[in-house]
């Protein structure tokens, strides 16, 4: 995580990481009003790359449109060299890097328009690890209605949901859960989405109730390339059980096979061979060496 030598970048401007605060009385502190984003950089034969940086940012972007909040007073363009600065400036190789946009009032208040929206943009090591198994459990936590909460928007708020779904997992003894939604169906996990491989075709939830993550896209996009069927539909809770193969993805969890749900062993009980080829696939794209490599990395 971060030491005391990382400097964010706060407004315009690099700061040490004990200076980089916000007032307490601050309305996403109080009332979960933010938006952020999680993007990797990765060490490769050309130097460091921020993977799929354009595609992270203007989903940043994107969020803050969907909130209908006040504009940031910086565009796609500074916010994307501004993230590049912060990963040349702490020196990183592989690390996790995050940009969260915070809405400061003139006055703490339930209001999303008077004040100004202000970002942040931090980075630290972040080795890549990729999971040989996982162990997971169904929530009895449903996903939010979209009827309820703007679930497009990678918002701060919207993760409480996921905060403590998470929380009864690992406190009955799993590392991660899957939610579903409100009608019962697989919808993602608290941090990830989610496929299952069934007679070699690749099925995952539709984009109606997740958030449809870049890794996902990326893994999708790998799939089809190698000519994998890939569909989005909807995946009911026992799907999972008779599954071959099912695994996840996202931006920190990168490719990861489920070995393993609500304790039914899940095909062979190790990593498939899709999910295998997949995660192969990937790491060789995020180290500059995939046949996408040149559309997604963004070298600094």
């Amino acid at each position: 995580m971060l030491n005391e030598n990382n400097e964010i970048w706060m407004n315009g401007e690099f700061v040490p990481a004990e200076r980089a605060v916000v007032p307490f009385l601050n309305n996403t502190l109080h009332y979960g009003i933010g938006f952020f984003e999680g993007l990797r950089a990765y060490q490769t034969d050309r130097g460091v790359q921020i993977f799929r940086l354009r595609d992270h940012i203007r989903r940043l972007f994107e969020s803050i449109k969907i909130g209908g909040v006040v504009p940031l007073r910086f565009s796609e363009d500074e916010i994307s060299e501004a993230t590049r600065e912060t990963v040349r400036r702490n020196r990183l190789g592989d690390a996790y890097i995050r940009p969260l946009a915070y809405f400061q009032g003139d006055h703490l208040g339930m209001s999303i328009t008077q004040g100004e929206l202000k970002i942040g943009i931090a980075a630290w090591n972040w080795p890549s690890l990729f999971d040989e198994a996982a162990i997971r459990c169904v929530s009895s936590f449903s996903r939010m209605s979209h009827n309820a909460f703007l679930l497009k928007a990678k918002a701060c708020g919207n993760y409480v949901n996921s905060l403590y779904a998470h929380h009864e997992a690992v406190t009955n003894g799993y590392d991660e859960t899957v939610l579903l939604d409100g009608q019962g169906y697989v919808s993602e996990c608290s941090g990830e989405n989610i496929f299952i491989v069934k007679k070699g075709a690749i099925l995952t939830p539709p984009p109606a109730t997740i958030l449809e993550g870049i890794t996902r896209d990326s893994v999708m996009t790998i799939a089809r390339d190698f000519g994998y069927s890939v569909n989005e539909g909807m995946i009911a809770r026992d799907m999972l059980y008779t599954a071959d193969e099912v695994f996840l993805t996202g931006s920190a969890a990168e490719v990861n096979a489920i070995t393993s749900v609500d304790r039914r062993t899940i095909g062979s009980g190790m990593i498939g061979p899709v999910t295998a080829e997949l995660r192969a696939a990937f790491i060789k794209t995020i180290r500059g060496k995939g046949t996408r490599s040149a559309e997604w990395c963004d070298y600094i």
